[in-house]
C-alpha cells in the first residue's frame, strides 16, 4: 500500500516538472547556493579591503612631507663677494693677491679677480658651505692642502674666463702659509661676513702674519694636523 502511494506520488512529479528536469533535491540546493556564493566572491574582488593609513601629529612619515630643505643664508641673505674679499684683505694686507691673471675676453688684467674672492667662491658656490663657521672654512682650506676633497679644476672659480687656471698658483698660495696664519684667515672670514662687522676697519688685534719666504717642508703623514 505504502509503495503503491510512492509510487503515485512519484509519478505526480514526473507528470508535473518533466522527466528532463527531474534532478535530486542537493543538487537543487546547491544550486541555489552556488549563486550567492559567486556574487560575494566577485564582490570581494571587485571591492577589496584596504586599512586607512592615519598620520599622527609629529610622525617621521608627516615630518619627511613637510620639513623644507635646509639652506644656506648668510647673515645679509645673500653673499656679496666685492665686499667681502676687500674686507679680508684690509685684515690681511700681506695675503697674496694673485690677480695677475689675464681675461680671456678683454685681454687685460683682471686685478678684481684675487685670490680671496677666488676663495670665497669655491668655498660657497661650489661647495654650498655655510660662511659664518670657522670649522667649514677649516674644511675649505682642508681642500686646498689636498686633505679633504679633490677639487676639480674644471669647475673652480674663473677657471673659464682666465686664460690661465689660478687654481695650482692657489693652491701653492695657501699651502705656504703656517698655522698661524690660515688661523688668521679663517677668523678675516667669518668677520667678514659678519653682520656687526661690515664695513668695519681692520680690528685691534695682533698684526696680521706675514707670509713666509719659502713653503714649509710638507709632513709625510698627519695631515689633519694641518687644521689645528
Amino acid at each position: 500500500m505504502k509503495q503503491s502511494k510512492l509510487m503515485l506520488l512519484l509519478g505526480l512529479m514526473l507528470l508535473t516538472f518533466g522527466v528532463a528536469s527531474w534532478r535530486p533535491l542537493s543538487v537543487i540546493a546547491r544550486e541555489a547556493i552556488a549563486p550567492q556564493v559567486q556574487i560575494s566572491t566577485h564582490l570581494n574582488f571587485a571591492f577589496p579591503s584596504k586599512k586607512t593609513q592615519t598620520l599622527q601629529l609629529g610622525s617621521p612619515l608627516l615630518l619627511a612631507q613637510t620639513d623644507p630643505a635646509p639652506t644656506n643664508a648668510t647673515p645679509s641673505g645673500r653673499v656679496r663677494i666685492q665686499e667681502v674679499w676687500r674686507q679680508v684683505y684690509e685684515r690681511l694686507p700681506n695675503f697674496p693677491l694673485e690677480n695677475q691673471y689675464v681675461n680671456r675676453q678683454t685681454r687685460k688684467v683682471d686685478a678684481t679677480n684675487t685670490l680671496a674672492s677666488r676663495l670665497i667662491r669655491y668655498h660657497y658656490y661650489v661647495k654650498g658651505r655655510p660662511v659664518n663657521y670657522r670649522l667649514d672654512w677649516k674644511v675649505t682650506l682642508a681642500d686646498y692642502l689636498g686633505i679633504n676633497e679633490p677639487i676639480d679644476a674644471s669647475t673652480y672659480p674663473s677657471a673659464d674666463n682666465l686664460e690661465q687656471n689660478p687654481l695650482e698658483r692657489d693652491r701653492d698660495a695657501l699651502t705656504k702659509l703656517d698655522r698661524h696664519q690660515r688661523n688668521a684667515l679663517i677668523q678675516a672670514l667669518v668677520d667678514s661676513f659678519s653682520p656687526s662687522d661690515q664695513g668695519a676697519s681692520t680690528p685691534a688685534a695682533s698684526p696680521a702674519p706675514r707670509l713666509l719666504s719659502t713653503p714649509p717642508s710638507q709632513p709625510s703623514s698627519g695631515g689633519a694636523q694641518l687644521l689645528k
